[in-house]
């Protein structure tokens, strides 16, 4: 009988086992992180940089942005494809006649992460945190309101709950792409009660009610976003798990995906596209241009406060070598402070040339016949609009020398580069801008006007007559209107040259040709709800 029942135990425990290695192979792939197999819903993103802060409304750059997409909701969102406005956190709205009162139906039933629930209040908190600001603290929500609550050219009179599911701003002149605003990331709605709980350390604890929840933070190393269970979204995320690593280096990055440590990459260096495009694991993404890679020149400091010696710089640049060395063939030359697919883009100005001679005539009419010293910083890390910048400084340190100008390149960690260059303290500097929005007030306005100094105006240029302009634009419903104001402010700045647009890119990424229904949006921070292996 013992001898029965011991057989009888050993073939049940064995057909166990059998059963458990089966399980374990269907759950699992190899293809997943560093750490080795990962489960099959698992999306492994290769990034260039790792973010400054993961609460939205506190950070301006694209690194932090495209995790805290997908941590959180805005009240309005983007179509997959483009900039149009459809519903987010709030499902309608309806507008005043006279283009101040905004009154929004919010989704009901949702909640946030910490299990609080969102509504009105909430709203309102958050707009109201940001109001009572300043420039160091929300940068964005100066930069596309007007200023924070006691300045003159603050747009938002006030914030309501009219109940708790809906929400009315009234606004004390009409601004055009107000809508349009709202469904930019910086604005995301946050929990409350984590932010009241965590205080300053809600940056590295986000709260929000998107799509995924944000589990862990390594430094440099690696962010892990894990499935919002009970997103209001019903049957999303299709994903388990989201994790950004980042890996500065783009040809490393491009080793890892090759190698499998990584399942999608941005930042793909041109030179690499074919390689990619030729290896049938793989497929490349391109994503719609809406960008521009400039070089700031800070009109408060030194000679560059003349705009003659702006003007010279932006002779002496050579834009095409610069596109055919480093972009092959992704980008075209910019000469406005915008993409040409922005609606006001002014196709009629015409660019500097490459001309050496009339930058020297131009610094020795300005008092520098023999030229001067200045700093050129360059980004420590790849941008979609600027794969290597330190190839690209190093590219116009040459050119300058040919007029007399010594460059020294600089750099600086990337959220300390940010926040120096915020500040003023670069001489010249490398940066870019994705748009945010698709509208020509979140090229011009937020990044060359007066407003926005302290914000996202790292070069400290101010024009009262651009500024004037900018704001009427914004008054403006006329869509005709508004394009000529545009068109009028794109002159204005391309004869005080506080920039050297240098490039519009087409940015490349790259991934497994088991991702499905990953469309890369315009404006750089894509939302993964949608995104699965298969």
């Amino acid at each position: 009988m013992k001898k029965k029942s011991l057989m009888t135990l050993l073939a049940v425990m064995l057909a166990l086992s059998v059963a458990l290695v089966g399980c374990g192979k269907s759950e699992k792939t190899s293809s997943g992180g560093k750490g080795g197999t990962s489960s099959q819903s698992t999306l492994v993103y290769g990034r260039g940089g790792d973010s400054v802060a993961l609460d939205p409304a506190t950070v301006t750059d694209g690194e932090s942005l495209k995790v805290t997409k997908n941590i959180f909701d805005t009240l309005l969102d983007y179509n997959e494809g483009d900039t149009s406005v459809q519903p987010g956190l709030a499902e309608k709205w309806d507008i005043s006649p006279d283009g101040l009162t905004y009154t929004f139906t919010l989704r009901q039933g949702v909640k946030f992460h910490d299990g609080t629930d969102f509504n009105a209040e909430a709203v309102v908190f958050n707009f109201e945190r940001w109001a009572n600001g300043n420039a160091d603290q929300f940068p964005y929500y100066g930069s596309m309101f007007g200023g924070y609550k006691n300045d003159e050219s603050h747009v938002i009179k006030e914030v309501k709950a009219l109940d708790a599911h809906t929400v009315q701003f009234v606004l004390k002149r009409p601004q055009a792409p107000f809508l349009k605003n709202l469904a930019m990331p910086p604005f995301a709605i946050a929990s409350p009660a984590a932010i009241e709980k965590y205080g300053d350390k809600f940056a590295e604890n986000p709260v929000g009610t998107g799509p995924f929840v944000f589990k862990e933070w390594k430094r440099n190393e690696r962010i892990v976003l894990e499935k919002n269970k009970d997103y209001w979204m019903k049957g999303y995320p299709k994903l388990n798990q989201l994790i950004f690593v980042s890996i500065p280096d783009n040809s490393a990055r491009l080793n890892a995906l090759l190698k499998g440590e990584i399942d999608l990459m941005e930042d793909v260096n041109p030179s690499d596209l074919k390689q990619v495009e030729e290896n049938k694991d793989f497929q490349v993404f391109k994503r719609p241009s809406m960008n521009v890679g400039y070089v700031g020149l800070t009109a408060t400091r030194g000679p560059l406060k003349n705009k003659l010696v702006r003007q010279a710089l932006n002779y002496a640049v050579d834009k095409q070598a610069l596109i055919d060395a480093f972009y092959a063939g992704q980008a075209e030359p910019a000469k406005n402070p915008m993409p040409p697919s922005i609606p006001g883009y002014n196709d009629a100005i015409q660019d500097y040339p490459f001309d050496l001679e009339k930058a020297k005539q131009l610094l020795a009419q300005a008092g520098y016949p023999n030229g001067f010293e200045m700093e050129l910083w360059a980004m420590p890390v790849p941008r979609p609009y600027m794969p290597d910048a330190k190839k690209i400084a190093e590219a116009l340190q040459a050119n300058f020398a040919k007029i007399g100008v010594k460059a020294k390149i600089v750099t600086y960690e990337w959220a300390t580069y940010l926040d120096k260059a915020a500040k003023g303290e670069a001489d010249s500097f490398l940066l870019g801008w994705t748009g945010d929005n698709g509208d020509a007030d979140n090229f011009l306005y937020a990044l060359l006007d007066k407003d926005s100094i302290g914000s996202n105006n790292y070069t400290y240029y101010s024009n009262e007559e651009l500024h004037k302009i900018l704001v009427e634009a914004q008054t403006v419903s006329d869509e005709n209107k508004r394009n000529e104001l545009y068109k009028k402010a794109q002159e204005i700045i391309k004869e005080d040259a506080p920039w050297i647009p240098l490039v519009h890119s087409t940015p490349l990424l790259a991934g497994k040709t088991t991702i499905k229904n990953f469309n890369p949006h315009p404006t750089g921070t894509d939302k993964f709800t949608k995104v699965e292996i298969q």
